[in-house]
């Protein structure tokens, strides 16, 4: 990264190069990357002050948070482990803090089965489901249908510009689901023939809004006018608790040459210098909860609606940022 913080631990630099090109995606092995980022940093740290220990441990977790600003899992996971971290020496603070991380990792692992079990319920056997992007969470439903021995199968869309659906394909075939692998504006053709849509989930606001991969909302309003019910799988490391005070989840902008290469940008402007061709790739959009049917979590499935109780539930009515001064 170009504006690495002094004292942060190369392992940690690289972990959110790693996050921040997407060679390390999906919410749920963020959060696990960065925990794992943080006991590194705890580990490596050479300084004998506590004040100098604490002001490093902080300096990496915000070096990790500037990575990606709309998956609010990685700055839940850096809460947790920072909110750890407690004693009056260098070596209470380092051993604490890494038993943290090794906790939240642990429960992130087991977090995934549960949800998977609680998902799965909602699956009858023979359902054709609907995805979008590439999802651990919504792929945890799946395999844990198919563990229950229901036949599913699966139309999974491609997702530009990044084609994460690709991935979700690969993995369905692996565990030997039938894929139709559709373009991405074909999905309102193929909704008639899918019984569930089912996604996972970047952020959830307090209003049971979903910030998820770019089309992810129309694909729910298409969803609803066809009478297809929609899913979103999501742990509650996905629930976005600066909500609760009105702040809004930021869309992160992705560069535009993963629209455009520079090459093809050039074959429509020409030689000209033209500033009027404006590129935009929002990585994310935000689906109200009226056109979503359930969240499921490893606490159980919840109308949209009522996500902020447990959203309150798990972290309280504000919350502070533990990573600055």
């Amino acid at each position: 990264m170009e504006n690495r913080q002094p004292d942060v631990d190369p392992a940690v630099v690289a972990t959110a190069d790693d996050i921040a090109a997407m060679r390390t995606r999906g919410a749920a092995t963020i959060a696990d990357a960065a925990a794992k980022a943080l006991a590194t940093q705890a580990e490596r740290a050479e300084t004998t002050q506590p004040a100098a220990f604490e002001r490093q441990l902080r300096a990496a977790a915000e070096t990790l948070y500037e990575t990606r600003p709309t998956a609010v899992s990685l700055p839940n996971a850096l809460r947790y482990v920072l909110r750890g971290m407690d004693g009056e020496t260098v070596s209470e603070l380092r051993a604490t803090t890494i038993a943290r991380a090794e906790e939240f990792r642990a429960e992130l692992a087991q977090a995934q089965q549960q949800l998977g079990e609680v998902g799965s319920n909602r699956l009858r056997d023979g359902d054709v489901v609907m995805t979008h992007c590439h999802s651990t969470d919504a792929l945890s439903c799946l395999e844990a249908a198919l563990e229950d021995g229901k036949e599913i199968e699966a139309i999974v869309k491609e997702t530009r510009p990044r084609k994460q659906g690709h991935i979700t394909a690969q993995q369905l075939r692996e565990w030997g689901v039938p894929v139709t692998l559709i373009v991405d504006n074909a999905a309102r053709r193929y909704l008639d023939e899918a019984d569930h849509v089912l996604v996972g989930a970047d952020s959830i606001a307090a209003d049971g809004s979903v910030v998820n991969k770019i089309g992810t909302s129309g694909l729910a309003v298409n969803a609803r006018e066809r009478g297809v019910p929609v899913m979103v799988a999501a742990q509650t490391l996905k629930l976005h608790p600066d909500t609760m005070t009105g702040h809004t989840v930021e869309i992160e902008m992705r560069d535009e040459t993963e629209v455009l290469a520079d090459d093809q940008r050039a074959d429509i402007t020409g030689e000209r210098d033209d500033d009027g061709l404006v590129v935009e790739n929002p990585a994310f959009d935000v689906t109200p909860p009226r056109h979503v049917d359930a969240i499921v979590t490893e606490r159980g499935q919840f109308p949209p609606e009522s996500i902020v109780t447990l959203m309150r539930e798990l972290f309280g009515e504000t919350t502070g940022e533990p990573w600055e001064p």
